[in-house]
């Protein structure tokens, strides 16, 4: 370097040396190896990942519930309670509670249930009846009319098909009954079997194995109590995979993504009961049977943010086509003041500082978890798009592009200045 460039280097505050564009880095071959090294690893999880996605959505099914289960061993700690005894006494608790109440209701759960299952059916062929019987109409062209045309032109060709048979000589007289029992009604039933036949074997593969039930259910049990037991040793352990100048902020957001899930679980938990108390309460005031079961499945398919009430009010609207189709349009509309409500009162009363979820993106992502994952990818839509919303808002919004994430009110993170 020359005196002149050294004097300007010093004049703009830059140590002398080498030119800058003289001292290009260049990457030896360690560092190509170590990136190699990296990236192959991070392919072989990522497979690893999706080989194993029932196991994944099972463990974070068990962190789900055990960061819920920690909010009541924190409770019970103050009093003394030893975390280890705590954690198996919420859970054991909490299972006993439910076998004693499915022993309770089990005999008219059982009998409705069966009822339902045999009703059902003549449901869907009344309502086959009613749009059979407005086929003319708007409904009948979005449902039957295709049906109705192909089966039209189908008996055509059978009544055809004997008379040309007649018209030649030699030949034996065929007479053909004409298929009666393939209505549009009848039809539509059979289409009705088959769309919801191959939904239940693509949601549900895994009922096919009671192992793989038990075994899902025991790996969120346990989980749940270890977690709940002493989640400082594994928020310790992931700490370890973080640099040093990383760890406190690292340590905020996981905290804030526990927080929202916590609170995320107790409020849909609480949004079950109640949709299935005041579902079972509304059908059993309109008359509908089943009513109960109903219900049950309501606040079962509450779990499931926005489809599941979807899928729980159909048959509750089928069961009403039992009795009329003015029946069946009050139980929708019940349906519809009950998530209205849900969602303008119980909901935000509930989640009070909790994640705002975009309902575009909500349904978004329960589409996309369960056209990949099946049902499992479904249930645990909502909660890890609550837990990457923290993790965004957080470490994006507020540190790179320094808005502010939250409210004052409602930042999860304990101590986190925005």
């Amino acid at each position: 370097m020359t005196e002149s460039q050294q004097q300007q280097s010093q004049q703009h505050g830059r140590p002398p040396g080498p030119d800058r564009r003289q001292r290009a880095a260049a990457w030896r071959s360690t560092d190509v190896l170590r990136t190699a090294a990296l990236v192959i690893a991070m392919y072989l999880v990522l497979r690893l990942l999706w080989f194993a996605n029932l196991l994944v959505f099972t463990a974070f099914l068990g962190v789900l519930f055990g960061l819920a289960v920690s909010s009541g061993v924190d409770r019970l700690a103050r009093f003394g309670i030893r975390r280890g005894i705590a954690a198996p006494l919420i859970v054991f608790s909490f299972l006993a509670l439910l076998v004693g109440v499915g022993a309770w209701v089990a005999p008219t759960l059982r009998g409705q249930a069966v009822e339902l299952q045999h009703r059902l059916p003549e449901a869907v062929d009344r309502l086959g009846t009613w749009v059979d019987a407005r086929r003319g109409g708007v409904i009948g062209y979005l449902i039957g009319s295709h049906d109705t045309t192909s089966h039209s032109a189908d008996s055509a060709a059978k009544a055809s098909a004997p008379t040309a048979a007649a018209a030649r000589p030699g030949t034996t007289k065929v007479v053909v009954k004409p298929d009666s029992a393939q209505a549009p009604s009848a039809a539509i039933r059979e289409r009705i079997g088959e769309q919801f036949g191959g939904l239940s074997k693509y949601l549900f593969p895994f009922i096919s194995s009671t192992l793989a039930i038990v075994a899902g259910f025991l790996i969120i049990v346990f989980l749940s109590i270890y977690i709940a037991a002493d989640p400082g040793l594994y928020h310790a352990g992931i700490m370890h995979l973080f640099p040093h100048r990383h760890r406190k902020r690292a340590g905020e957001v996981l905290s804030a993504m526990a927080d929202v899930l916590r609170r995320w679980l107790l409020t849909q938990l609480i949004a079950m009961l109640v949709i299935g108390s005041v579902a079972t309460i509304a059908l059993l005031l309109l008359g509908v049977k089943a009513a109960f079961a109903l219900g049950v499945l309501a606040g079962f398919f509450e779990f499931i943010p926005t489809a599941g009430p979807i899928l729980s009010s159909l048959p509750a609207i089928a069961m009403g086509f039992l009795d009329s189709p003015e029946k069946a349009l009050w139980v929708a509309g019940a349906y519809v003041l009950m998530q209205f409500l849900e969602n303008h009162l119980l909901i935000p009363l509930l989640m009070k500082g909790g994640v705002d979820l975009p309902p575009a993106l909500t349904i978004l992502a329960q589409a996309l978890m369960a056209l990949v994952f099946g049902f499992l990818g479904l249930m645990c839509a909502v909660p890890a798009l609550a837990a990457t919303m923290v993790g965004v808002k957080m470490l994006y919004v507020q540190d790179v592009v320094g808005d502010r994430a939250f409210a004052p009110d409602e930042n999860p993170a304990r101590g986190v200045s925005d």
